[in-house]
């Protein structure tokens, strides 16, 4: 489990304010399970969806978006994951490809996070942040996501990364505003996926 409790220039969990606010939550709850609810909520709730509030500037580094208070689904999974490793429960990365207005092309990835939990193993969460028609839960061991698939050309990948997929993060670190990467949001095909390994379990 240790790759999924490292800290990179990604997953900064290292970083003062990331542990001030993961010792807020280990001081209010006992069981990693309750932890990783506590932080799985607060990310959810208090980080804003860049999209949904149209804000910028377009977050990568866990810090970042702490400081920020927005991010898209990848940058938000980006902060759970500090904040899940900072309290020493290990978290990974996982992805879907969704038709981005559910009418079939343009497509795009969908970030969000697998906790591990010592009662029931891996367990995926959603903290892209609720609003109308989406209502991502923290049910173990029911899994209750923000999206799911819906036409053969999107996918539900399996694997349980320990780093964001780099084109996530290039797609992050070069863009500026919530716009301009609506417009360039990251997007990987099927047949590309499959020679990834994002359809291996690899946790």
């Amino acid at each position: 489990m240790k790759e999924y409790l490292r800290s990179s220039e990604v997953i900064d969990w290292q970083h003062p304010a990331i542990l001030e606010l993961a010792n807020q939550m280990i001081s209010e709850h006992e069981t990693p399970e309750a932890i990783a609810r506590a932080c799985f909520e607060w990310v959810r709730d208090k980080i804003y969806h860049s999209y949904d509030y149209q804000m910028n500037p377009v977050t990568c580094r866990a810090s970042d978006v702490l400081h920020h208070r927005t991010g898209y689904c990848f940058a938000k999974s980006h902060l759970l994951a500090a904040l899940l490793r900072a309290n020493g429960i290990p978290a990974g990365f996982c992805y879907q490809r969704l038709s981005i207005d559910d009418q079939g092309a343009p497509y795009s990835l969908h970030g969000f996070n697998a906790v591990y939990l010592p009662e029931i193993g891996w367990y995926r969460v959603d903290a892209r942040g609720n609003r109308e028609g989406v209502d991502a839960q923290f049910t173990p061991p029911q899994e209750k996501l923000a999206y799911c698939v819906q036409s053969s050309e999107e996918a539900d990948f399996p694997a349980i990364f320990s780093e964001p997929l780099q084109g996530v993060v290039e797609a992050l670190q070069t863009q500026t505003t919530w716009d301009e990467l609506l417009c360039h949001l990251p997007d990987i095909s099927l047949a590309t996926a499959e020679k990834m390994g994002l359809f291996q379990v690899t946790a």
